[in-house]
């Protein structure tokens, strides 16, 4: 049996986290809720799961305070949060997933048997994020970044990435190889991520490595040229933003 707890702060969230774990999943053993930072540490560290289900802003403090406390840990991390501005922190966290409030029962459903997959396969999840972080943050190395789909891991060099294109709740990511990755995360969370690695978001719709544009026509709105003439258009209102981090480059 795989072992799980569930944080926040919410009594209601807490309920529907549990219903959709007995639902799906009939290999997890549940083995309490906590509301709170000193409860949760409480919680995990007498069960020491294998999986933490974790809200970030709990009564208390926030969960990386919690995490800080519990550090070094080696259970797996799912955030289910209604805030997306942490997305950059949660992967430096070694989260697994980041769900983003209401919870969806197929983007749940997806997150927690990627883990499951990971804990039973033994795939080294802490070891990848990880390398994942020291790439991110290490200046002069190639960064990757690692995107889940619901058959594979694809760890992808951040240069490798043309652009990001957004459908609702999905981000396909077209690469310099010619391939693309859909994932099933919005490209809100992808864009707080790359922003520092020389990515802009000059449309609602699209996240373009500044790096691989060779030129910006201004006719007509206004679009940008990538070096493999993909063209992505420009918004009004993200124009002069763009040619400002341009000159910056």
């Amino acid at each position: 049996m795989i072992k799980a707890v569930i944080i926040d702060d919410n009594p209601e969230i807490r309920s529907i986290n549990r219903h959709l774990l007995s639902e799906y999943f009939l290999e997890i053993e549940l083995l309490g809720e906590a509301g709170s930072v000193e409860d949760a540490y409480r919680l995990i560290s007498e069960t020491r799961p294998d999986l933490v289900l974790l809200d970030i802003e709990i009564e208390g403090g926030t969960a990386f305070q919690l995490l800080q406390k519990l550090m070094p840990y080696t259970f797996r991390i799912i955030f289910i949060t209604a805030h997306d501005h942490y997305a950059l922190k949660a992967i430096k966290f070694r989260a697994i997933d980041y769900i983003l409030k209401p919870v969806n029962a197929t983007e749940f459903q997806q997150a927690v048997q990627n883990t499951l997959d990971l804990i039973k396969n033994d795939r080294g999840s802490d070891k990848q994020n990880e390398q994942f972080l020291q790439n991110f943050n290490a200046p002069g190395s190639p960064a990757k970044i690692v995107l889940r789909t619901q058959n594979a891991l694809h760890l992808v060099n951040v240069t490798d990435i043309l652009y990001c294109k957004n459908d609702n709740s999905y981000t396909t990511f077209f690469l310099t190889t010619g391939e693309n990755i859909m994932v099933s995360k919005g490209i809100v969370f992808y864009e707080e991520i790359l922003t520092e690695s020389g990515f802009f978001r000059p449309h609602q719709s699209f996240l373009v490595n500044l790096f691989h544009i060779s030129r910006v026509d201004k006719n007509d709105g206004g679009f940008v040229v990538l070096d493999t003439h993909d063209e992505i258009p420009i918004s009004l209102r993200r124009k002069k933003a763009l040619l400002q981090r341009l000159d910056h480059l």
